[in-house]
């Protein structure tokens, strides 16, 4: 499937802020799950958009920079992976195996602003002496126009030669089928990964049970045929009564300790 000039110049534009958005407006625009519904709905598959968003957004869920450490990049892998998706008619998780190269080539990007930025903080340092806010506002905006540009010929690069080995790659899936197996079963491990590192940074040792209740109650609703497929409304419901109780709780045991006198007085008979 070839694009035309119109939606690859349309995802540069959502590329371009969506870069700016990961460090600066912190909207949440370049979460797979919102990046890649909107480069779908460019593409002309809205549908397979979400599907890929959604499934990247387990990949990244528990991923986070770590002082100058970056991971590969959310915003890349999830827009070539929808690209990939849509002009190959390639299965989600594989199509995220694909995307990774593109992934990585935006955490070398964001590795490279930051390097270059290095040097011009001491211009911003200056302008803060001086009482200057344009001189701030100055700086920050070569760092955005820096990386969003950097994204967005990535992204270009990444469309033109998807384009060119668009049918190579549906070959591929033929010719190649162990390879294209491979590259499902890398993508589809990992999501589970993503969150397993969610889970080792939040989860804390009160909350095990907690845990395996929630897991209890999705085998038991996903057994039952009628419940199955409206599973994720009841065992959000679940969660959030639980969580609504347990709060409601801890409030009214607050409320009592810090209300608590001690050594009685004359009223009690004490």
């Amino acid at each position: 499937m070839d694009f035309g000039i119109i939606p690859i110049i349309l995802v540069m534009i959502v590329t371009f802020i969506a870069a700016i958005d990961q460090f600066s407006f912190l909207e949440s625009l370049y979460q797979p799950i919102v990046l890649c519904t909107i480069v779908g709905a460019i593409l002309g598959d809205i549908k397979a958009g979400m599907v890929v968003g959604g499934t990247y957004q387990l990949i990244s869920i528990g991923s986070m920079p770590v002082g100058g450490a970056q991971p590969p990049n959310v915003i890349i892998g999830g827009i070539m992976a929808t690209v990939f998706a849509i002009s190959s008619n390639m299965a989600p998780d594989a199509a995220v195996g694909l995307a990774v190269p593109f992934a990585l080539f935006g955490q070398y990007a964001v590795t490279l602003t930051f390097t270059l930025m290095s040097p011009m903080m001491a211009l911003a340092d200056k302008a803060a002496e001086d009482a200057n806010p344009a001189g701030i506002t100055r700086v920050n905006i070569i760092s955005m126009a820096i990386l969003g540009s950097l994204f967005a010929f990535i992204v270009l690069l990444g469309m033109l030669s998807g384009q060119v080995i668009g049918k190579q790659l549906a070959e591929a899936s033929y010719n190649l089928s162990w390879l294209m197996a491979g590259l499902d079963v890398a993508g589809g491990m990992m999501k589970y990964v993503g969150f397993g590192i969610l889970m080792k940074i939040m989860l804390s040792g009160e909350l095990w049970g907690f845990f395996f209740l929630g897991f209890a109650f999705a085998t038991i609703v996903n057994m039952v045929p009628g419940l199955s497929g409206a599973a994720l409304l009841i065992l959000s419901m679940i969660g959030g009564a639980i969580a609504i109780y347990d709060f409601q709780q801890n409030t009214k045991l607050r409320k009592l300790t810090q209300n608590a006198t001690f050594g009685g007085g004359e009223e009690d008979g004490i």
